[in-house]
């Protein structure tokens, strides 16, 4: 067993608020074989763009940070992936929600770099459903993640980075941002989709 904890974690919080919190998620070996993988491939992270394949643009007024997509090229990702498609067969069957992939990449801010507020989905312009965020290490400062209320300046809950903690949130509802690491801080986000294929084409791109 690689997690910590069972779907009973997470499902009443999804359906009562719409996100949950996990704490120790996955065990240490695992999180510690993501970290190695980041540092493996660490020259190999580029500078996140904003939007998707042809409309993507490089805007450092709005991010900052560093991304790597999974390619599957170690056993940790891989490993990773698989504990992602079980929540996916689980929150479908709990919910009847459609999930169709899940996509993610390694997430990497040094000193300075942040993610200003923002949507990961838009109400029927996007098939993003829920957005995921593991963090990998437990930097001193810096790099907190701020979920917003829905369709409000308020804030809902405010989450220090711990590595282990493995946090879901619904991509339509919750605007949220990323402040200014301290800092290295190491995470993977991810967004389970639904297939939004039409016309002939295909949404997720395969």
């Amino acid at each position: 067993m690689n997690t910590l904890f069972g779907p009973d974690v997470y499902l009443d919080d999804i359906e009562r608020q719409g996100y949950t919190v996990i704490h120790n998620a996955l065990i240490a070996d695992l999180v510690n074989d993501l970290v190695a993988d980041c540092h493996r491939i660490n020259p190999h992270f580029s500078l996140a763009g904003i939007g998707r394949l042809n409309n993507l643009q490089i805007d450092k007024t709005i991010r900052t940070d560093k991304t790597y997509w999974f390619d599957g090229s170690s056993q940790a990702q891989l490993t990773y992936q698989a504990i992602m498609q079980s929540i996916k067969t689980t929150l479908n069957r709990s919910f009847f929600m459609g999930l169709f992939d899940y996509e993610c990449h390694y997430a990497k801010y040094t000193q300075g770099d942040f993610y200003k507020k923002h949507l990961d989905a838009f109400k029927g312009r996007s098939n993003r459903v829920f957005t995921t965020v593991l963090y990998l290490n437990t930097p001193e400062q810096g790099g907190e993640l701020v979920i917003y209320k829905p369709k409000s300046k308020e804030v809902e809950i405010t989450i220090k980075p711990t590595a282990g903690t493995l946090v879901m949130f619904e991509s339509e509802r919750f605007a949220h941002e990323v402040l200014p690491a301290v800092n290295e801080r190491y995470s993977i986000a991810g967004w389970f989709r639904k297939n939004a294929s039409i016309s002939g084409i295909i949404d997720p791109p395969r």
